[in-house]
């Protein structure tokens, strides 16, 4: 039957059905026959009649409109046309190798998406070219900050900051070997129990390198996937520059690798090059200095974290690596490297100068780009950007659109830094839309907290004083040293800084910046106050414990009104 003749039945019989329920007129038309007393016994039966005939006008209507909405419409965006909705994908043959979604990766976007996809209902299948569960967990986020913490308490027990505490005999040892031993193992941990022990069901992994062959095939170990729709979370990798003789010299990446695969470092080198200046290169520059190892860090720019972050952020931590031996070139330019010996040299243009830095191992920290290349995005006609970013629209969908991505491999939201939580979030969004064409979401990348592992931490969330003046705004701001927060001068470390940027004419906070014990953790009350576009007002009236070190987000926008050096206690 179909869809009109649906609608038709249902409303006749229901009409019919809704007549014959009218017992009083039958009672009054038969009531010589005695009909009085069955009257009340037909409705029992009409009802449920009446019931049905409208549940099948219902269904009637709802697959009229659901056909409807597979239309064209000439009125949407050409570049990313409308999502079409289940009964629009296209016409493939069910089989155990089609799916209703195939995702190319198998990181945090791709398991948030995968993840969705059960939720709803639908079969979803994940590839992977090396180990479960992408950077973040094997390679990244999880082991470097495993690995920073160690050398904290390092660095801490052989420079306590309290009179009276000191190391007795001969001190702490370190022993890299059993540090690399225990962090595999907190990965393997960790990796089998998000990753792992979550494959089955409705989705499953395919392991190899994948690539396109159409739009709606996807070629993985030498099998082909079909899918209603798919995702492409590849995610990055480090990004290798163009410097003569680096191809004949062994160095290691971010991921700390050697960039032909070979094991990962087991031994602390003695000495450490770093090419770059963002936020991996201090995380793992201060780490590896920590325990032992002689670092000098090469930084083309005037300064460390020299773009997206305050210029105060990054001096002060350039002060603190001088103080503890981190040797760090400005406006320093590699134009070659060379193996020498059992090290290597680099040849470095320093100014107007040259000179060579000598060390035993080379690490190359120049910042990620997305996985774009060798996956067969021509063959399924995606269109990228000059940077080789997949192109997407607000809800995620490419130039093709039944194929949509997320991640990293769409690009970073902000210039200095790649977040693994945003991915997860655009991954579940990615599949929502893909899946449910009806209900199209958004990603909101306005507020989004960001953290550096150093020592003192760095925890960032919206714009700084530069961006906001470019983005139109009369900008308040004001820098306040972390010595005027009580529970700074009571832990003694009152290293770092707190700058806070607002509207002048609104005071909407826009942005904070904070270096300074516990800054990952405090960005998060900035961050939750600026989605609600809370006001400096909001900051100084939200009461504090006492002492905390939230409490700098208070006292720097007390300094809207007052001086926060002469405050009482609780900042009042």
């Amino acid at each position: 039957m179909d869809d009109r003749a649906l609608v038709r039945t249902g409303l006749i019989g229901a009409a019919i059905a809704a007549l014959c329920c009218a017992t009083p007129v039958l009672v009054l038309a038969r009531a010589d026959r005695g009909l009085a007393g069955a009257a009340v016994w037909l409705d029992w039966l009409l009802i449920p009649a009446l019931l049905g005939f409208t549940a099948l006008a219902a269904v009637g209507l709802y697959r009229q409109r659901r056909s409807a909405a597979c239309a064209p419409n000439s009125s949407t965006n050409d570049r990313y046309p409308p999502m079409s909705t289940d009964c629009c994908a296209p016409t493939r043959p069910a089989g155990q190798d089609h799916y209703d979604l195939v995702i190319l990766g198998s990181g945090s976007t791709a398991f948030a998406a995968a993840l969705t996809a059960q939720e709803m209902g639908k079969t979803a299948v994940m590839t992977e070219e090396r180990v479960i569960g992408g950077t973040c967990v094997n390679r990244g986020c999880l082991p470097s900050k495993n690995l920073i913490e160690a050398a904290k308490l390092v660095f801490d027990a052989r420079n306590p900051r309290y009179p009276g505490l000191g190391i007795c005999g001969p001190g702490l040892k370190v022993n890299f070997a059993e540090l690399i031993a225990q962090k595999d193992e907190v990965i393997r941990v960790y990796r089998e129990k998000k990753y792992d022990s979550l494959v089955g069901g409705q989705f499953s992994i395919e392991e190899g390198h994948s690539r396109f062959v159409d739009a709606n095939t996807v070629e993985v170990g030498g099998k082909r996937l079909t899918g209603e729709r798919f995702l492409i979370a590849t995610g990055s990798r480090p990004v290798i520059p163009e410097i003569p003789g680096l191809d004949q010299v062994p160095y290691l990446t971010s991921d700390l690798l050697t960039h032909d695969e070979a094991p990962e470092l087991k031994e602390l080198p003695a000495s450490l090059i770093i090419v770059g200046g963002g936020y991996i290169a201090l995380e793992l520059g201060q780490m590896f200095a920590r325990f032992g190892t002689e670092v000098t860090i090469l930084e083309r720019n005037a300064q460390v974290l020299a773009h997206g972050y305050e210029p105060q952020v990054g001096q002060t931590i350039g002060q603190v690596f001088a103080e503890e031996g981190i040797s760090i070139v400005p406006h320093a330019t590699v134009e070659a490297v060379r193996s020498e010996g059992t090290g290597v040299a680099a040849e470095v243009r320093v100014g107007k100068g040259r000179r060579t830095v000598r060390a035993e191992r080379l690490l190359i920290a120049t910042g990620r780009r997305p996985n774009t290349d060798g996956i067969g995005l021509e063959a399924a006609g995606v269109a990228v950007n000059a940077r080789g970013e997949v192109e997407v629209d607000p809800q995620l969908r490419t130039s093709v659109p039944h194929i949509f991505a997320a991640g990293d491999v769409i690009g970073r939201l902000h210039d200095s830094q790649m977040a693994t939580p945003v991915g997860a979030r655009q991954g579940g969004i990615a599949a929502h839309n893909a899946l449910d064409g009806n209900d199209l979401r958004s990603f909101d990348g306005r507020v989004i907290p960001r953290a550096i592992f150093t020592d003192p931490p760095i925890g960032i969330v919206g714009m700084t004083e530069a961006e906001a003046i470019a983005a139109g705004h009369r900008c308040w701001c004001a820098t306040n040293p972390m010595e005027l927060v009580p529970r700074a001068g009571a832990i003694r470390n009152t290293l770092g800084l707190i700058k806070m940027a607002a509207d002048a004419e609104s005071n909407e906070v826009l942005g904070v910046s904070m270096v300074g014990a516990g800054a990952p953790e405090v960005i998060h009350e900035a961050a939750m106050a600026m989605r609600f576009r809370a006001t400096l007002d909001d900051f100084i009236d939200q009461l504090h414990v006492y002492p905390t070190m939230a409490e700098a987000l208070k006292i720097v926008a007390i300094a809207r009104y007052k001086d926060p050096a002469k405050l009482s206690c609780c900042a009042e």
